[in-house]
């Protein structure tokens, strides 16, 4: 049998990086089946000459480009040449197999894992916030730990990564590790994220996710009632710790901000809105979208009371916010002492802002979104959902709408 086999090297257009530079490929066709992958070598489109597949023209760049074609090509000959020396089929399989085994060899998980929290660690405060590393470290140390539990290795060829190891890695997570759905889906989906850095640069053949489903569970939010905040408000606390994590946390109520907007705020992110009155205007750190949100009176009361603390003006902040562990610790505290039973953190008050606060006395949906920075109304349309208060005043309108408009009559 005549195997035939064909050799093309091309300039790939859907594959331009940020400075429009195209990538060379290779193209080999062996019996009609075919094989392609990058050179790594990056081209003005101008300078490719499609109909030779090389580099035009003798600048230095355009003969090192050639000659390194040059060598892929021999590489190849040089690869048909063994497998009809060891009397093997001259199958786009072999090709393969032989002209990236140096390169499956250098490319494990792990080393890609690494260098991705690498680049997270280098961007925090530009692009990534610290949590964002703790939270992809922990992920690289369940991986690492789920290798060695079910292969008794703390690494793996990219190659050996499959549906089988995906769903393994999730038995894993759920059994052995205990975690919740919710828990487990992330960590696999900061797993995802290294994979399909894997797949961007061609180190995988095929996306071992595609056929993986899973399904975050909605959570139902925890927020206080109006008596609750009221109780908190009122409540004298005998220590100071306590009626300044209380006053915080209210701040956040009435705002809907999350910690770590309220801790960057400063005198500056206070300004006249569009309807002449205060208002904060400020960007999640989270999303980095806007924020934007008119001033309260108890929010005013609480930036009054603070306003020359010595802190506050040492530091060029709006408010002294603790550290995110001791305000949690602190309203546990508080929650003890106002007799709450809900497990109180500081994330609460931004639920109650959107429920108690806000929908409940029948604010739009629309504007609590914009005030609470969400990208997608889907995101605080949650918070709608448990509003069985709202509910129930919308039902009493429409009973009052209907008693008006209809006669009813029981035959």
């Amino acid at each position: 049998m005549i195997t035939k086999i064909t050799l093309h090297f091309y300039a790939k257009s859907t594959k331009a990086n940020a400075a429009g530079l195209l990538p060379i490929y290779v193209r080999l066709t062996v019996n009609g089946k075919r094989l392609e992958y990058s050179t790594k070598k990056f081209i003005d489109k101008s300078k490719w000459s499609s109909q030779l597949s090389k580099m035009k023209g003798t600048t230095e760049s355009s003969r090192s480009i050639n000659s390194y074609l040059d060598l892929v090509k021999a590489k190849i000959l040089d690869v048909q040449m063994h497998l009809l020396h060891r009397n093997e089929v001259l199958s786009i399989e072999n090709f393969k197999s032989l002209l990236f085994e140096d390169e499956k060899k250098a490319r494990t998980l792990i080393p890609v894992f690494q260098d991705h929290n690498n680049r997270i660690k280098e961007l925090i405060g530009k692009e990534y916030a610290a949590g964002t590393l703790e939270r992809y470290k922990t992920s690289l140390k369940h991986t690492v730990e789920f290798m060695q539990w079910k292969y008794g290795t703390s690494d793996v060829e990219l190659s050996k990564i499959d549906h089988a190891f995906i769903m393994d890695y999730e038995f894993y997570l759920r059994s052995v590790r205990n975690c919740a759905n919710n828990t487990a889906v992330k960590y696999i989906k900061n797993f995802s994220k290294i994979i399909k850095t894997c797949i961007a640069n061609d180190w995988v053949d095929k996306n071992p996710f595609v056929n993986y489903k899973s399904k975050v569970k909605e959570v139902e939010r925890v927020y206080l009632t109006e008596v609750e905040i009221q109780n908190i408000i009122e409540k004298d606390f005998k220590t100071q710790r306590l009626s300044l994590v209380r006053d915080i946390f209210i701040f956040s109520c009435f705002t809907g901000l999350a910690y770590v907007d309220v801790k960057n705020l400063t005198k500056s992110h206070i300004n006249f809105g569009i309807d002449g009155e205060k208002w904060i205007f400020t960007h999640r750190q989270k999303t980095e979208s806007a924020s934007k949100i008119p001033i309260l009176p108890v929010t005013q009361m609480i930036i009054d009371k603070y306003s020359d603390n010595p802190q506050c003006i040492n530091v060029d902040k709006l408010l002294p916010v603790l550290s995110n562990q001791k305000m949690n610790a602190y309203l546990k505290e508080i929650a003890g002492v106002c007799e709450i039973e809900k497990e109180l953190t500081f994330h609460i008050a931004r639920h109650t802002f959107a429920t108690t606060v806000t929908l409940t006395n029948g604010v739009p949906i629309e504007s609590v979104s914009k005030m609470l920075g969400h990208k997608n109304l889907r995101t605080t349309q949650h918070y709608a959902k448990v509003l069985d208060k709202k509910v129930s005043n919308d039902m009493n309108l429409l009973k009052q709408k209907l008693s008006q408009t209809l006669q009813l009559k029981i035959l």
